[in-house]
């Protein structure tokens, strides 16, 4: 079931011991939710389940990010990210997430799991200018090329910076 949802500009914000926990299959559909996952998103479990994980995405959010991190874990390397998600109502969030491959006994990754805790106010001044730029080369370069020009537009910041994006992540 896909919702329309109007991003509002209410922020949510996760307190200092929360953890949003989800497990997904290998298309990114949930499996598992926590209920600190259901407080924040605002759907219920039943919603969640099954549901793709892009439910709650906001459209803040550069589609070269998303590409950034299926290819790290599809590479079955784990992946630190800033995250701004949106809620059920609209309101946002902001998380740092850690996604990790669910690997069976042979090392075949069956699924991803996925922690998130609240990010640093400090972090979310950085990454807020950095994923307003990659989202404005995706829109000069279109849909077909938005990803290729974020992803080249965030490989100049980090080559500036003379860091990698994990460097980067973990520093905020």
């Amino acid at each position: 079931m896909k919702y329309k949802v109007e991003p509002s500009a209410r922020e949510r914000v996760m307190r200092e011991d929360d953890f949003i926990v989800s497990k997904t299959d290998l298309k990114g559909r949930i499996t598992y939710c926590n209920r600190i996952f259901i407080e924040f998103s605002g759907y219920t479990a039943q919603e969640l389940l099954g549901a793709q994980h892009n439910i709650v995405r906001h459209p803040d959010m550069p589609r070269g990010v998303f590409k950034l991190l299926w290819d790290t874990i599809a590479d079955k390397r784990e992946c630190f990210a800033y995250v701004k998600n949106m809620c059920k109502n609209g309101d946002f969030y902001w998380v740092m997430a850690n996604v990790t491959p669910d690997l069976d006994a042979q090392g075949n990754v069956v699924g991803y799991f996925s922690v998130r805790r609240k990010a640093s106010p400090e972090a979310i001044a950085v990454i807020t200018g950095l994923y307003q730029a990659m989202l404005e080369a995706e829109t000069r370069a279109g849909a077909k090329d938005a990803c290729a020009a974020s992803l080249a537009m965030l490989g100049d910041v980090l080559k500036q910076k003379g860091v990698s994006y994990e460097q980067l992540i973990l520093s905020l």
